[in-house]
């Protein structure tokens, strides 16, 4: 049974910083390419950040400077470290494990909340 489960969300007020972590089980970690995704109210699933099994990286502009993905595959482990947070960066952050030979997974989000 595959399962990604988040964590690390929270209330960070604006300037702070959270880490997200998304712990993986149930395929093959090396061979997905892991993204982290956010949804806020009323608006459309978006890309945050990928990372290739490999440790490259690319990053929606609206976060680049300020968030960096990475991951741990001995540790089946995707990270989202968030640095100066805005009130816009508030919303449910989702994990994604894609690879063009296995299906895509999602985990269930964690909720980030942005807030003084």
């Amino acid at each position: 049974q595959v399962q990604l489960v988040e964590s690390g969300g929270g209330l960070v007020q604006p300037g702070g910083s959270l880490r997200l972590s998304c712990a993986a089980s149930g395929i093959i970690f090396k061979r997905y390419l892991m993204a982290w995704y956010r949804q806020a109210p009323g608006k459309q699933r978006e890309l945050v950040a990928t990372i290739t099994s490999g440790g490259s990286t690319n990053y929606a502009e609206s976060v680049k400077g300020r968030f960096t993905i990475s991951r741990d595959n001995a540790k089946n482990t995707v990270y989202l470290q968030m640095n100066s947070l805005k009130p816009e960066d508030m919303a449910v952050y989702y994990c994604n494990a894609d690879s063009p030979h296995d299906p895509a997974y999602w985990g269930q989000g964690t909720e980030v909340t942005v807030s003084s």
